[in-house]
């Protein structure tokens, strides 16, 4: 595990994951929801960050964890009420991330009318790749993202087919609460989304960002 990412070669510390609940039309779909209105927003604490090549722990609780992959947005300054004009000038770079959830507890929570931050928040189930600077991805809103979960093709899509872009998401959020340097944006996942068991190889790739590989295992009470 780690508190902390390297963008370009620096290392960043952040103090909050913030994660975008379907932010694409199909993964929406296949998850028999609505496409959102406005972006909906939740959080993962960073201890549940987990640097490429790192092991995900599946914890005994869940009989059902499951990868999402998304392109991370990494903050390079302080907002507060960020612009759409002004949005992209706080972005300092990009990473491929795994949003893993332990998908039976979500449902149960959901259905008791719970908080779901349990199914979310495990340690390891943010794992990240190295970022690299905004600058070297002129436009993040068209950049085809892959998983492969054993050498098979499972998510396959294109980050235009976002519904909120980066401006709007980093609109939204920065008038609920304040973004710090190192903050990261995961921007939600297209369809495809799968269930993991230990054992499992999982490499995400997105066009001009990198590639994330980890594997997955048992948690030991």
């Amino acid at each position: 595990m780690t508190d902390a990412l390297t963008i370009g070669g620096r290392r960043t510390r952040p103090s909050k994951i913030l994660c975008v609940a379907r932010n694409y039309a199909d993964h929406a779909k296949e998850m028999g929801v609505p496409v959102p209105e406005e972006p909906v927003f939740f959080l993962k604490p960073t201890t549940a960050l987990l640097p490429g090549g790192g092991t995900i722990l599946l914890p005994p609780e869940s009989k059902q964890v499951e990868v999402e992959t998304e392109l991370a947005v990494v903050l390079g300054h302080r907002g507060r009420d960020i612009t759409l004009a002004t949005a992209m000038n706080f972005v300092q770079g990009y990473a491929v991330f795994f949003d893993i959830t332990a998908r039976d507890l979500q449902a149960k929570a959901r259905k008791e009318g719970s908080p779901w931050t349990q199914s979310k928040a495990y340690d390891t189930f943010a794992p990240i790749s190295d970022g690299v600077p905004a600058a070297s991805v002129p436009n993040p809103h068209n950049l085809r993202i892959r998983l492969r979960v054993n050498d098979v093709v499972r998510q396959d899509s294109n980050t235009r087919q976002m519904v909120f872009s980066i401006p709007e998401l980093l609109v939204a959020v920065s008038r609920i609460m304040t973004l710090e340097r190192g903050d990261i944006l995961a921007t939600g996942t297209p369809s495809g989304v799968c269930p993991i068991v230990p054992g499992d190889v999982l490499v995400g790739e997105i066009e001009g960002v990198g590639v994330l590989t980890c594997t997955a295992a048992p948690r030991k009470r």
